[in-house]
């Protein structure tokens, strides 16, 4: 059985160790991190929206069998308790009527144009009339605004993908996976055949470096795998084309939003804002309300994850966004509303110029002059990035089938198109 490495301990990562030790002795399975606090972007920081039928043909297969994998998961593991795995009714609300009925990009489209996710759910809509149950209790209305369900019963959900990634990593140490942390990849080893054999990894804390066994390597580490594919596999010609999308957002508690509530079901409301972007509002189980949608390609990546700073500006307007939206009708003498700000975030999500991910095995001859893995399931060099906005939703069917993949078993769904594409 082939040694296998995964660079990248996020939901993708440790999705991946999951599947694949159903199939292998877990202790042959290493998940390599060099965060000092795990799940400290983009795994710990998303919204953890799940689609089942949003997305491009490209990707249409794998979202399917992963929005089916999470209601599995959390079904099988009591996910509603653990990781706040809830159905959610999807909302576009439009404030001004002016607004409504515009043209919104579909697909992947907004997201590199700043509108709406919701351009990318399917061409179907019913408006929301009048006071309803269909309507979030926490959402502040104004007159002549418009609702409008853009999902179908059963096709999205949402959980807290923080808590997800926890309990996937626990189910992977219990079983035996080798967690290395904060640690980082050094250097990869050829045997007399040149072929990849093992792969030399230092623990960041004490600088001791180890060589482990590796015949498979697993790229999973977001925005950060091209630097690590640079440094491993320094004869390649290839670049790897994982771009960065910037984010910020906040965790609210509304007075407005709490258990009591959670019986008339939990809902995903996208809309724009006045001050120039496309908030993506998600009402969680445990009565924490999560705003996002300020995003930027342009911030530099840091060093590790973690290490970004949170931007008080852009905090600045996700509040006052908050306050629009969600803040009380009649504010405190004091001019304060009455949300309280739990957690702020800054997280870096992995993307390609294309807008669809790379779930792949990298071809040997990509990988340098006197570098090649052992054929078939006993070896290989795989990359699993730019999942963009849809790393989460994505997350559980990408570890399947990468896992089905690296060992040679039929894949559970069609990523014909997200084959490995060099810059």
């Amino acid at each position: 059985m082939a040694s296998t490495v995964i660079l990248g301990a996020g939901i993708i990562g440790v999705s991946t160790a999951y599947y694949l030790s159903d199939h292998q002795p877990a202790s042959s399975i290493h998940l390599v991190d060099p965060a000092s606090g795990l799940f400290s972007s983009a795994s710990g920081y998303a919204g953890g929206f799940l689609a089942k039928d949003w997305f491009s043909p490209s990707t249409a297969s794998l979202g399917a069998l992963s929005f089916d994998q999470h209601r599995r998961l959390a079904q099988e593991k009591g996910g509603r308790e653990k990781w706040g795995y809830a159905q959610t009714a999807s909302v576009s609300y439009t404030a001004s009527p002016s607004s409504a009925g515009s043209n919104q990009a579909r697909g992947e489209d907004w997201l590199f144009q700043g509108t709406t996710r919701a351009g990318a759910a399917p061409e179907e809509s019913l408006e929301i009339s009048g006071p309803s149950r269909d309507a979030p209790a926490w959402l502040r209305r104004v007159r002549g605004d418009r609702l409008e369900h853009i999902s179908t019963e059963g096709t999205t959900a949402q959980l807290d993908p923080l808590l997800l990634c926890r309990f996937l990593l626990q189910e992977c140490l219990k079983r035996g996976v080798k967690l290395h942390h904060p640690a980082m990849a050094l250097s990869v080893s050829t045997d007399v055949r040149g072929e990849l054999s093992s792969i030399r990894i230092a623990d960041t804390q004490s600088s001791i470096e180890t060589d482990w066994p590796c015949t498979r390597l697993i790229i999973a580490a977001g925005v950060w795998s091209p630097g690590l594919f640079r440094s491993l596999f320094g004869h390649s010609q290839a670049r790897l084309p994982i771009l960065s999308l910037a984010g910020h957002s906040l965790v609210l508690k509304s007075p407005r939003w709490h258990g009591g509530l959670e019986a008339d079901g939990c809902h995903a409301i996208y809309t724009t804002h006045s001050s120039g972007f496309c908030p993506e509002i998600y009402a969680r189980l445990g009565g924490h309300i999560y705003i996002a949608g300020l995003n930027s390609a342009a911030t530099p990546i840091p060093e590790t994850p973690g290490k970004a700073p949170v931007d008080g500006t852009a905090i600045a307007r996700l509040r006052k966004t908050a306050r629009d939206l969600l803040g009380p009708t009649v504010l405190t003498e004091d001019g304060d509303d009455d949300l309280e700000v739990v957690r702020e975030g800054h997280c870096f999500r992995p993307i390609t110029p294309w807008g669809t991910p790379i779930v792949s095995r990298i071809p040997d001859k990509d990988l340098g002059i006197g570098m090649a893995t052992r054929p078939g399931e006993d070896g290989g060099v795989f990359l699993a990035a730019g999942h963009g906005p849809w790393g989460i939703s994505l997350s559980l069917g990408t570890g399947q089938v990468l896992a089905e993949l690296a060992q040679g078993r039929p894949c559970s769904a069609d990523i014909s198109s997200l084959t490995f594409r060099c810059e």
